[in-house]
């Protein structure tokens, strides 16, 4: 019988996306790279567990679940978060930024220095810039303040992102041009915490290292991972946790935040080649701002 592995999630490096694995086990991936694996038969989702711990009663959840947890462990997790002001004296700097994700779709956030530009890899902006520096809830001050007077997000869901990753602009120009119109608004609003330093602008584009340049338009995503299912397909694109993946019947989408909690199988080299054996729908295309058409096939 074949090994169960159990994946923690998609991660980013400097050399790309990484599946990461439970004993810390990791599987770099590329384009043109081959992703196959299977679920256990007659196996049951379960929950993923919260900051390091695992679940107490090992509860089983949707299939459909991107968070991956339990009601309780997502409470635990979502308390102890910057997101949540559940770290109100986090000693460390904190950078306040605007990302782009597609036409119209733009949001406010804050990431810790020394994390870099990972946070933007994670969610999938197309482009991004810095706005400014400084203590957690100098950064936090700011971005409620932006949030109000520019009247942008501070979260969009991923299936809007989806919905707009196959008809992006095509120069970083143009995919540039609502940061740099919403920077220029920023720094003449009144109200900045003075303990934030203003960044100048540097907008950094990541449609090359999402591999997004000339990608087929993806016909579906994977809806759920169920027991006995399997998917293989070439990989030819990755952004925030999805990964677009060529197979037979075209490209398909598929969010790892889907495969945490499960156990999986890996798929041989030529069983089910190229092929999703799993639930998927009709990815959500776009009709007009905030509108998103999604149906099932």
């Amino acid at each position: 019988m074949a090994q169960a592995w159990k994946c923690t999630g998609l991660r980013w490096s400097a050399e790309g996306p990484v599946l990461m694995w439970d004993g810390g086990r990791r599987s770099p991936l590329s384009w043109g790279k081959r992703v196959a694996f299977g679920v256990a038969e007659g196996g049951v989702r379960v929950c993923v567990g919260a900051r390091g711990h695992a679940c107490p009663v090992r509860a089983g959840i949707s299939g459909r679940s991107t968070g991956g947890r339990c009601e309780e462990c997502a409470r635990l997790d979502r308390a102890h978060s910057v997101a949540a002001d559940g770290i109100a004296d986090d000693p460390r700097p904190y950078r306040v930024y605007l990302a782009w994700f597609g036409p119209g779709l733009v949001k406010v956030g804050i990431t810790a220095v020394e994390r870099g530009s990972a946070r933007l890899l994670e969610q999938g902006a197309v482009c991004f810039g810095w706005l400014g520096v400084g203590p957690l809830m100098a950064a936090r001050r700011t971005e409620e303040l932006l949030r109000a007077a520019l009247r942008v997000p501070d979260r969009i869901p991923y299936v809007e992102k989806r919905a707009v990753r196959s008809s992006l602009p095509e120069t970083e120009e143009e995919r540039a041009r609502e940061v740099r119109e919403l920077y220029a608004r920023a720094v003449e609003l009144a109200g900045w915490p003075e303990s934030l330093a203003c960044e100048p602008l540097h907008v950094v584009d990541h449609v090359r290292a999402f591999g997004l340049d000339g990608v087929p338009v993806a016909v579906g995503e994977v809806s759920e991972l169920v027991a006995g299912g399997a998917v293989s397909g070439e990989l030819v694109a990755a952004a925030g946790p999805d990964l677009h993946l060529a197979a037979r019947g075209g490209t398909v989408v598929l969010d790892t935040r889907l495969m945490r909690g499960w156990e999986l199988v890996p798929a041989g080299a030529a069983e089910g080649a190229g092929e999703v054996g799993l639930p998927v729908r009709e990815l959500g295309r776009r009709k007009g701002r905030g509108q998103i058409q999604d149906g099932l096939f």
